[in-house]
């Protein structure tokens, strides 16, 4: 089985709950589930609908702030981005916008128009999405190639520890979380990839493309 991010051929066998197996890469780490499990789209789009992203929720704004106010420290006033994976109810877009950038939209459920994926940008958010990506490597170089030379990748998602604390952990047991990154998966996409990386806190990862 090749890894779906970095396309590796060595992976192995990394736990098993009740539901699904994992597996890990031996080259770039990431944690990935049993491409068998992975749910057909109208079950994965009715998980979806489950959330409650209501941009007035102040607790919803705290949260999305992690990832905000140390993005916006970096950019330069005005600047062009778009938010990958937005969902249905865009609040990280909005308060980029409150601070006078522009941000456009793309979710393959919610905002599917495809056109601003023709464009590049200052900078590109990925917030509690990349853990959705059932081919990682694909949608990793789409991420890379909307980002302008200089321009900033920022992303929020949950990384993986290790074994034990993977066993126990929650976010693996959300069916619509199937790929599972590491510090150490993305400093090999840094490295790989001519990246600088940041990690803040325990879920955001600001990488910033070559100029």
């Amino acid at each position: 089985m090749h890894c779906p991010l970095c396309q590796h051929h060595q992976t192995q066998h990394y736990h098993q709950d009740k539901k699904r197996h994992y597996f890990q890469c031996a080259r770039c780490e990431l944690v990935f589930a049993d491409p068998n499990a992975l749910l057909p789209p109208s079950a994965e789009k009715h998980q979806y609908d489950q959330h409650q992203n209501d941009p007035a929720d102040q607790g919803y704004r705290r949260f999305l702030s992690r990832v905000a106010q140390p993005l916006m420290q970096r950019l330069a006033p005005g600047s062009q981005g778009l938010d990958f994976g937005c969902g249905p109810g865009p609040t990280l877009s909005l308060m980029l916008e409150e601070a006078g950038h522009s941000v456009a939209l793309y979710d393959p459920y919610f905002h599917p128009d495809r056109a601003p994926l023709r464009s590049h940008y200052d900078f590109v958010t990925c917030t509690e999405a990349i853990e959705h990506f059932y081919r990682p490597g694909r949608e990793w170089q789409l991420l890379l190639e909307l980002v302008r030379p200089g321009g900033t990748l920022a992303l929020m998602t949950k990384l993986v520890k290790d074994r034990q604390a993977f066993a126990n952990w929650h976010y693996k047991n959300d069916p619509t979380h199937v790929s599972f990154f590491s510090r150490t998966t993305f400093e090999f996409l840094a490295q790989r990839d001519d990246l600088t990386v940041e990690f803040i806190g325990n879920d955001v990862v600001l990488l910033q493309k070559a100029a």
